[in-house]
């Protein structure tokens, strides 16, 4: 065989390596409410509503997030990542420290309890959707209104625009932001211990 057909098939093969190896492991992307071509609800399951922190209930502030999530082969959650958040108070910023971790916490929360199963005859597949999740403070009317700054019409654009074409687990990040909660809520708790006569 000759040298240049020889290093032609290895350059050849070495790129439907790379291919495959760049195509392992992808999930596929579903915009929200698209999944239900080929995931359904598990039999049994429920979609628990994320519960509103409570330590920021004083603050009535509404508030949605739009949280991307991971539909692993067995119908489990994983993979939760913040891809858009909005307040009342201050629309994307954060109004206090520690105030966009513990709605991710909350939402994600939530989310881990929500279990999947394969339509059937469709093999399970990793799946990243999202779910637009609304936190009602009180004060003043929520609902869709408010989930609307949340709401993604494209899931993989939104991925595209936020520098990521794979998608990561989020888990030491929301570690990371509950760690902050935590201190935040000590530090307030400390605040009002010393405050007292």
């Amino acid at each position: 065989m000759n040298r240049a057909l020889l290093a032609m098939m290895l350059a050849g093969a070495t790129g439907m390596a790379a291919a495959q190896a760049a195509g392992a492991g992808a999930d596929r992307i579903a915009n929200e409410g698209t999944i239900g071509d080929r995931w359904m609800l598990a039999e049994g399951a429920s979609l628990p509503g994320p519960v509103y922190p409570p330590h920021l209930a004083a603050r009535g502030a509404n508030a949605c997030i739009a949280l991307g999530y991971r539909i692993e082969p067995d119908g489990s959650t994983s993979g939760f990542r913040v891809l858009q958040q909005w307040n009342s108070e201050s629309g994307a910023s954060e109004p206090v420290e520690g105030f966009w971790g513990a709605f991710a916490q909350a939402g994600a929360d939530a989310v881990s309890q929500w279990r999947f199963q394969p339509r059937p005859g469709v093999t399970p597949e990793p799946t990243f959707t999202v779910a637009t999740l609304g936190f009602e403070g009180g004060h003043e009317p929520g609902g869709a209104a408010v989930n609307a700054h949340c709401r993604l019409a494209d899931l993989a654009a939104r991925l595209d625009e936020l520098g990521k074409t794979r998608v990561d687990p989020l888990k030491p990040e929301l570690d990371r932001l509950h760690q902050a909660e935590r201190a935040a809520f000590r530090k307030e708790m400390m605040r009002k211990a010393t405050s007292r006569p």
